[in-house]
């Protein structure tokens, strides 16, 4: 048991003070307690700690290499797809772990206390399976043994090249299986996360409408029955045109017309949504999974936020492409590309909650649900997943209520991070990792191999 106190807190009910928080040995809240003397290990402002819902963990290596303009007088999404492609070729299982280790300490010191890891680089080079099919997998794995982050991995299916189901090309074919193969992947990775922490879990991702086969999209469902099922859908306008001519109906649509849609479900970007498809897939329950610093860095478009929370629709925060995490640039590009669409300020605050406030308790909920984690919030019974702040610092003195969040997300940043617990791990201290020094040095060793090659 571990007692964690609090100048301030963010409670379920709203704001409180002087709060006392027992933490039981199996990394959940056992008691809150408010207008209580100091006791135990002493913070600031206390947080409920978002999940952070998606991420390709292996792009972090390739961040900030792709910002110039190719041949075409054009750049896009495409074009940096296929810059991805050719890069990833030179990637080994030992270099997957100390990238993946490096992006959850990351995460971990901006303030997320799980990550959830959209897995699609499966097998070698040439597309040959390794010995251990699932061997890429267990390299994430292996990486939350080491930073202790909450971890949801979903293996991701990926079998063609396009809705013409034409087989997968260069640098895709490492990410190529067929359903019956997918399937002993999913087995063999679900019988090696046993030594993770109990809150770890699997889940599964088909890729998205272009690439996994219609049939088999219901029967993934199957293959991870308790986990969630997550999915890039409408994210660019390529996309929208290819669906549409392949299936005879955009994305959103013909999903929500073709598959059993519920809180289980996560649709990453939908950034290429309109407002009648907004508010069909809002009243599902499913989870706009929100990527705004890699939507702008790839050009996809801004998320309707308006339309889809009138609709009462739930949202979590990802990094995608990991180019900076983040979890305050995150919310501040959610709310400022609105502003810019919308030539207006404090688009998205409501009657009783300010901007900021509106924003952190959405993701917190959206992203338990989407991670499926007992998470989001600061009560009994939930995981201890937990965000404190420098209360003293100077973009927070003298705040109180909303303000304080108002403050940490549009004036500050994540330095003002002091601790983070993921179900009761106390694994950020001081602004730190506890593991930092050894995870960045092996980061380090890989980054110079990989960039010496290019």
């Amino acid at each position: 048991m571990a007692v964690i106190w609090a100048k301030k807190a963010l409670l379920s009910e709203g704001w409180a003070e002087a709060v006392l928080i027992e933490t039981s040995p199996e990394g959940t809240i056992r008691s809150v307690c408010s207008d209580r003397p100091p006791e135990g290990y002493r913070t600031g402002l206390l947080l409920p700690s978002p999940a952070n819902i998606h991420s390709h963990a292996f792009q972090r290596s390739m961040a900030g290499l792709t910002e110039r303009r190719g041949p075409d007088k054009k750049d896009n999404f495409w074009t940096w797809r296929s810059l991805m492609f050719r890069f990833l070729d030179r990637l080994t299982p030992g270099h997957i772990e100390d990238i993946a280790a490096f992006v959850q300490m990351e995460m971990l010191e901006a303030g997320y206390a799980a990550s959830v890891e959209f897995h699609y680089l499966h097998h070698q080079a040439d597309g040959t399976p390794y010995d251990r099919l699932s061997e890429m997998s267990e390299r994430i794995v292996a990486a939350a043994a080491t930073t202790g982050a909450g971890l949801t991995l979903l293996p991701v299916l990926y079998q063609y090249g396009g809705c013409d189901r034409r087989p997968l090309g260069p640098g895709q074919i490492r990410f190529g299986n067929d359903f019956e193969r997918f399937a002993r992947l999913v087995e063999e990775v679900g019988s090696n996360m046993g030594g993770l922490p109990a809150d770890c879990r699997l889940g599964v991702a088909p890729h998205s409408l272009r690439a996994v086969a219609q049939e088999d999209i219901e029967r993934l469902e199957r293959l991870a029955p308790s986990g969630p099922i997550h999915m890039h859908l409408a994210e660019q306008q390529e996309e929208v045109d290819e669906v549409l001519e392949c299936h005879g109906a955009r994305p959103v649509t013909w999903f929500l017309d073709n598959c059993h849609v519920s809180p289980r479900w996560c649709l990453v970007h939908c950034t290429r949504m309109d407002k009648q498809e907004a508010a069909r897939l809002a009243g599902t329950g499913a989870v706009a999974g929100l990527c705004p610093v890699t939507e702008a860095n790839l050009g996809d478009g801004i998320f309707e936020a308006q339309h889809w929370f009138g609709n009462r629709g739930a949202i979590a925060i990802g990094s995608d492409s990991n180019i900076r995490i983040s979890l305050t640039e995150e919310l501040r590009a959610l709310e400022y590309s609105q502003r810019l669409r919308d030539r207006a300020r404090a688009v998205l605050s409501q009657p009783d909650r300010s901007t900021g406030r509106f924003l952190f308790e959405a993701i917190s909920k959206g992203g338990a649900t989407a991670a499926k984690r007992t998470s989001g919030r600061i009560e009994e019974g939930v995981l201890a997943d937990l965000l404190a702040l420098d209360i003293d610092s100077l973009c927070l003195a003298g705040l109180a209520g909303d303000s304080l969040l108002d403050s940490y997300i549009f004036t500050g940043d994540d330095r003002l991070v002091t601790d983070v617990w993921a179900a009761g791990r106390h694994l950020v201290r001081n602004g730190q990792h506890v593991k930092r020094d050894q995870i960045v040095e092996k980061y380090r060793q890989t980054m110079s191999e990989l960039r010496d090659a290019l």
